[in-house]
């Protein structure tokens, strides 16, 4: 089981050479919709500006247009925005329409179910790991639950470092640069612990992470010619690491294969 990710501000957008202002708006209107997290529902123009980084100017103008496209809704008390209904119908849209989540789930749910452990598939969004299914059958009672759409940070969590093991060397490179500046102190550290999971992956196909307490967490990369995705099995457990990990990656490794082999024959 993983953390979530904090509510980092988003990345500053940047104009591109070439790129027409029709693109811009429409770029920086996703920057707008991005901002909402859990735990931030309700988000002013003043929020906006803090998060985006854009022009209060271009804040008003957006969220404007994007109450009036029915993306997000007033709340007269607060005179904030929430996202609007019509949001969740494009994730659920998202949802349906993915061949890769229509074969996995049925075959992450049986295995979490006999083995009675965790297990998630997620996919990389910026620096950071996003749920698309997350099935929970903790042997411990836990406080903490996962759901479908949580984000989880790259750098810590195993799901992200298979992803790393895999990405492209130019957004690799450029991914673990935003790690170091963000996680000065502790970047040697953490960095070391990035590239042992790297060859880990290389060498065994997965990577493990305990990162919090009594809590182990094994991923491996499915890639597939449209995207990459990341399955990972977890458990809470008093168990040492290693245990735990021979006891997860037989499971999570055949269950790679069978949805490549299915993924296959579409």
């Amino acid at each position: 089981m993983e953390t979530p990710a904090s509510n980092n501000r988003s990345p500053i957008l940047h104009d591109k050479p070439g790129q027409s202002p029709s693109n811009r708006s429409l770029e920086r209107g996703i920057e707008i919709l991005r901002a909402f997290r859990p735990g931030s529902e309700l988000l002013g123009n003043s929020d906006l500006v803090e998060r985006t980084g854009l022009s209060k100017a271009t804040v008003s103008r957006l969220t404007q247009t994007l109450v009036g496209t029915g993306m997000l809704q007033v709340d007269q008390q607060s005179r904030a925005f929430r996202l609007a209904p019509a949001v969740l119908s494009l994730a659920h849209a998202m949802r349906t329409g993915s061949s890769v989540l229509s074969i996995a789930a049925p075959l992450m749910r049986s295995l979490a179910e006999a083995q009675k452990i965790n297990v998630g598939l997620a996919c990389p969004d910026r620096d950071e790991m996003v749920y698309l299914e997350s099935i929970r059958y903790n042997r411990r009672i836990v406080l903490r639950h996962v759901v479908s759409g949580q984000r989880v940070p790259m750098e810590l969590t195993s799901l992200g470092r298979a992803y790393l093991a895999v990405a492209q060397p130019a957004r690799r490179k450029a991914l673990l640069e935003s790690f170091r500046l963000r996680r000065t102190a502790q970047w040697d550290a953490l960095h070391a612990q990035i590239l042992a999971a790297m060859e880990s992956v290389q060498k065994h196909g997965f990577c493990a992470a305990a990162w919090q307490p009594e809590v182990v967490a094994v991923a491996t990369p499915l890639v597939t010619p449209d995207a990459i995705y990341v399955l990972n099995c977890s458990i809470s457990t008093t168990e040492p690491l290693s245990r735990a990990v021979r006891e997860l990656h037989p499971a999570l490794l055949q269950l790679r294969r069978e949805i490549e082999q299915r993924l296959a024959h579409l």
